[in-house]
């Protein structure tokens, strides 16, 4: 009976946002609202019900993003009837692309602190390629996973990845995937790759990013067809970019997820090389607490810190944890001053950064990685990795 009401709400949630996107595309967009709320209250009804279900997180984000949605159109009809006219259309863009020179973050792999071995296997599986294409005959990976604890820099390594090459960067997430194009979801991941072709085919290398991974390449047990098709499609057109048409171009599809245990088999064997990003050890956890404090000493004097006890004290810290301590110890400071009236328009202040900021923080924060999970990663590397 349970299972009957799972997939009642389910699959009527479906329908229901089948038919507003459908609503969407043709401009009827008040009727496209009326749609997409009695889907969000379907999903939210099986939410409810099943809060430990395998696909919670994923409809917790279809939600959002319809209700993005319905805030879009909704602002969009009230412009349009202060104006007088009609809501005409309410454009989306099929493929999301981030070219070298839009992009914001010009960050290379020098730039980074830390993570030298992925560096390493960066260069090999996909910098040497591009650069010197001639010395690989036989071609070269297309799919990179990058896997490891949450806040350890694998988006941020992706990003230098693709300013080291020049690549245009088609970014993808589950949520973008499935709720933007809710049953046509197939043809979404194609229009992704046949743009992503079209631009290495001009000679500029492209990496699609997929982050959070497993949100789309997971083994469901109660998936529905819309869900199936994507996915037989993902596998289709990574099994494409081996193909002797398609094996010589500069095009790379990379993975990463926090949660390698949940990748389907299949799929982990599309990507052909699987990279371990740790947590920072002691020497880069010092080295990060230098960068940053760096950054701090134009204006604040930081001359008597002992970076030794900092990454002594921050075992288990990821290197995001380690930045966010750092900006903390910055805003206590700079909320003092303020509070003291004592800060300067521009300029360094008297204020010397001490260890007992840092301390406070710390002690304050807790770790975001456990010697568990660690140790799961370990497991899984040694029974999957290949780098």
């Amino acid at each position: 009976m349970a299972s009957m009401a799972m997939h009642y709400l389910v699959e009527k949630g479906t329908e229901y946002a089948r038919l507003a996107v459908e609503l969407d595309k043709k401009g009827e967009y008040e009727k496209a609202i009326k749609y997409y709320k009695a889907a969000i209250e379907l999903f939210s009804k099986y939410l409810s019900l099943y809060p430990d279900n395998s696909l919670a997180d994923f409809y917790k984000d279809l939600i959002a993003k319809y209700k993005l949605r319905i805030e879009i159109l909704e602002k969009h009809m009230e412009k349009a009837s202060a104006a007088g006219g009609s809501p005409g259309d309410v454009s989306k863009d099929d493929v999301e692309i981030l070219m070298p020179d839009k992009r914001s973050n010009k960050k290379k792999f020098d730039d980074l602190v830390d993570l030298e071995d992925v560096k390493k296997a960066l260069k090999r599986a996909v910098i040497y390629p591009v650069k010197t294409p001639h010395l690989y005959p036989l071609g070269w990976p297309k799919g990179i996973l990058l896997f490891g604890p949450p806040g350890c820099g694998k988006t941020e390594i992706s990003i230098a990845l693709a300013n080291e090459i020049n690549a245009a960067l088609i970014n993808v997430s589950p949520a973008t995937i499935m709720s933007k194009w809710l049953g046509e979801s197939e043809k979404n991941v194609a229009k992704v790759f046949n743009k992503a072709r079209e631009i290495a085919s001009s000679g500029t290398p492209v990496i699609i990013f997929i982050d959070e991974v497993d949100g789309l390449f997971q083994e469901y047990s109660d998936e529905v067809g819309g869900e199936k098709r994507m996915r037989n499609q993902f596998l289709m057109e990574m099994d494409g970019l081996k193909e002797k048409e398609n094996s010589k171009l500069p095009l790379f599809v990379i993975g990463a997820t926090n949660k390698p245990w949940k990748l389907d088999i299949g799929f982990i064997r599309r990507f052909e090389k699987r990279v371990y990003v740790p947590p920072p050890d002691r020497e880069v956890r010092k080295a990060l607490f230098k960068y940053y404090i760096d950054k701090l000493s134009s204006v604040y004097k930081a001359d008597e810190l002992d970076l030794d006890k900092l990454a002594e004290m921050t075992e288990g810290y990821s290197s995001a944890d380690i930045a966010s301590i750092v900006k903390e110890v910055q805003n206590n400071i700079a909320e003092e001053l303020n509070e003291r009236q004592d800060g300067k328009a521009s300029g360094s202040v008297e204020r010397r950064l001490t260890m007992e900021d840092f301390v406070q923080v710390i002690n304050r924060r807790k770790p975001s990685i456990s010697p568990k999970m660690i140790e799961a990663y370990k497991i899984w590397y040694e029974q999957h990795g290949a780098t």
